[in-house]
This record gives C-alpha cells, structure tokens and sequence, in this order.
C-alpha cells in the first residue's frame, strides 16, 4: 500500500491517505468533474482507504453535495466533492454507498505517482464538445458511461495493485 500525501494550492489544507490503487489511469470526462476539478476537461480521482485519511486544515475544507437524480443519490447523505474554501483546490470524493473508500483527485497529489501504461476514458457520453479525446487503440479504452471493471480490478489486471 501506498501512503498519498496531498495538499491544496493554498496550503491551507494538507491530507495523507493509503491506497492500493495509486495509478492514475481513468480519465473521467463527466459534467460533474469538468466543472468541479477542471482541467483538460476531465478529472482523474485515485481510491484509497477511508479509514486511513488524515487531514491538517480540516476547518478550511467544504463539501458539495452531488444530486444527479431523484434516486438515493438525491439526498444530503450523497456523494461530495470535498475542497480548500479559499482556493477551491479540488482534493476528494466520498460517497456513503462506498464508505469503505475515499477518492482523492490525482491533480491534489504530492506523492509522484506512477506513470499509467494504459488509460481508461469514462463518460464520454457526457464530455463537452471541445474536449480533444486520444484515439482509442491499445493503450486507451473508451467507454459512454462507467466500465465494467472497478478500479481496484484495473490495477490487479495490470500488476499494479500495491499490497
């Protein structure tokens, strides 16, 4: 397992988390992470372990609730994009139905991380149209929505689990 050590661009806040799945190979190119975490048009979120997250700076984050639908995603219990309220540094993710798991956003990252050998494009079907997507071919998969394999399954197929 890898310790992350994350930071926001004001300094404000500072975070460590552990994860087994420290490749950043899924870009993700939903309206939601577009607009949240900017960026190329797309966001890339990392997952590590809920339990191991330590945050300095805690009173300078704030959360932003995500309703997607009427389902029960549509509640105060959702998913949040949590971030710096000085900056607005995107830093992390969480979702109750996932409790277990955190996901920070590889862009709030210190730690180098390893380069991704292949590179997994999600939510195309919602990308904006000025978004410059690379060929799919080998080493980029393409997908309208979610693809079928989580990420801890990505990194295990491509050696890259960390234990």
């Amino acid at each position: 397992m890898r310790n992350l050590e994350g930071s926001c661009h004001c300094g404000a806040v500072r975070f460590s988390v552990e994860s087994h799945t420290p490749v950043p190979y899924m870009r993700c190119y939903c309206s939601i992470c577009r607009k949240t975490a900017g960026g190329g048009g797309y966001a890339i979120n990392l997952m590590a372990e809920a339990e191991t997250l330590i945050v300095e700076g805690m009173e300078h984050v704030t959360a932003y609730g995500i309703h997607r639908s009427a389902g029960p995603a549509a509640t105060s219990g959702g998913p949040k994009r949590h971030f710096c309220k000085h900056c607005g540094s995107a830093l992390w993710g969480s979702d109750p139905r996932w409790a277990q798991w955190v996901y920070p956003h590889a862009s709030a990252i210190d730690t180098p991380l390893p380069e991704p050998t292949h590179r997994v494009h999600i939510m195309l079907g919602s990308k904006a149209n000025w978004v410059a997507v690379p060929d799919a071919g080998p080493h980029d998969a393409h997908f309208d929505e979610y693809p079928d394999r989580s990420v801890a399954d990505w990194h295990k197929d491509h050696g890259a689990w960390e234990d």
